[in-house]
């Protein structure tokens, strides 16, 4: 439809793209006198509007009191007193309106309600508007063509009305959602905190956070990545808390009976070590030994794979809470293969290793290390040799599996 423009945003306007612009250039081909003519019946249509909405939206359907009052009765009012003013003077100052669906949709946002019961509320009322000027145009002999003009009108501003709440809904959904996600940072760090925060400081923080304080909690310290930033956050729950921002990314976990079995598939192929499940108050001690877990698994001592337990590797972790006694127990080892070459003694040495994994048994070392079983046996009396005794004592053999890193030269195992 062609307009025949009084007013509005050109094309050379600054504020051509501002939000809530859609309407302007169409409510100015609307004869100006036809706004005069309707507002007597402003009262009505803001009346109507309102019953419309709460009849319609069931997030509306409630008493007409207080905050909720305010803004529903200023929203409609403002829409439709907007709508005389633009008629009259397309140019008119939109500051008012946009304030106010900015802070309607904010409202929106703060009562709990979604942005489609806003949406829709904005469109049942413009409907109930619209039945009204239509017929009160037609009984006042308003052309047809004017009609129709102002029925895009309408439907071209309820665009904009929307734009605008959105805006509002959007900026205080990102605000509390950003203060919510500190919040529960905070709460994470207060948590992880040693000496241990006062329960009621933890209580506070907690209900700030919307989370449930639980008896006991698990912590898992997941290894650096440049790139973890971009990662998808695991989804275990919201009840989980997650510190991806800091150089030591971790989760607490208050369930970690339900939410452990899930980990490995939510970790989009970071590694993670998994501390002890332990009271509350000892959740910095969980986090100490999933730390040291994730270090030994750098260095080589426990296996590389994804999810590391600490549950499941006790003894290695007990004997490197003192690094200067895993050097001490090894130093026989080093000491009796120190006169072997390189060679001689990287071959003794991952025989022992296997011999040891397999707990003795001849043919499982032959087949891991892909030689005869009688290799197997020609270089364990070797070892037998060198060592004397130990491989007979039990404490001693179980000494040696957890000190093999520490089985090179004194200075390599000091770097590590």
């Amino acid at each position: 439809m062609a307009v025949t423009r009084r007013g509005g945003p050109g094309p050379g306007d600054p504020d051509k793209v501002a939000a809530g612009v859609t309407a302007v250039p169409i409510w100015a081909s609307v004869v100006p006198d036809l706004a005069e003519k309707v507002r007597p019946l402003a009262g009505t249509l803001i009346q109507d509007a309102i019953e419309a909405i709460q009849d319609a939206v069931p997030a509306y359907r409630q008493p007409m009191e207080g905050k909720f009052r305010e803004v529903l009765v200023g929203s409609v009012q403002a829409a439709i007193l907007q709508c005389f003013e633009f008629i009259a003077n397309p140019s008119a100052s939109r500051e008012d309106w946009l304030a106010a669906f900015r802070y309607a949709g904010r409202v929106e946002f703060l009562e709990g309600r979604t942005m489609d019961a806003l949406q829709t509320a904005v469109r049942v009322g413009a409907r109930a508007v619209w039945r009204h000027v239509s017929f009160a145009g037609q009984e006042l002999g308003i052309p047809v063509d004017t009609l129709l003009t102002v029925a895009e009108a309408i439907f071209a501003y309820v665009d904009d009305l929307c734009v605008v709440a959105v805006e509002g809904y959007t900026e205080a959904q990102a605000q509390a959602s950003g203060s919510y996600e500190r919040r529960r940072r905070q709460l994470l760090k207060l948590i992880l905190s040693d000496p241990p925060p006062t329960h009621q400081a933890l209580v506070d923080l907690a209900s700030a956070a919307d989370w449930q304080v639980p008896e006991e909690v698990a912590v898992v310290v997941l290894e650096y990545r440049a790139d973890q930033h971009h990662l998808p956050v695991p989804s275990l729950g919201r009840d989980v808390l997650v510190d991806l921002e800091s150089g030591d990314p971790c989760l607490v976990l208050p369930n970690p009976r339900a939410q452990l079995p899930a980990l490995e598939a939510q970790l989009q192929g970071r590694r993670a070590a998994v501390g002890p499940t332990v009271a509350l108050a000892d959740a910095h001690r969980s986090q100490r030994l999933a730390r040291q877990a994730m270090s030994l698994v750098n260095r080589g001592v426990l296996p590389e794979v994804q999810v590391t337990w600490c549950a499941k590797n006790l003894s290695t972790l007990l004997m490197f809470a003192d690094e200067s006694l895993v050097t001490h127990v090894a130093q026989p080892i080093r000491a009796a293969f120190a006169d072997l070459t390189d060679k001689q003694r990287e071959r003794v040495s991952s025989t022992l290793r296997t011999w040891l994994h397999t707990r003795g048994d001849i043919n499982e070392t032959a087949a891991r290390l892909a030689v005869h079983p009688q290799t197997v046996r020609y270089r364990m009396n070797q070892i037998e040799e060198l060592l004397g005794d130990r491989l007979n004592d039990p404490e001693q053999r179980f000494l040696m599996e957890i000190t093999m890193h520490a089985w090179n030269d004194p200075d390599e195992a000091s770097q590590n």
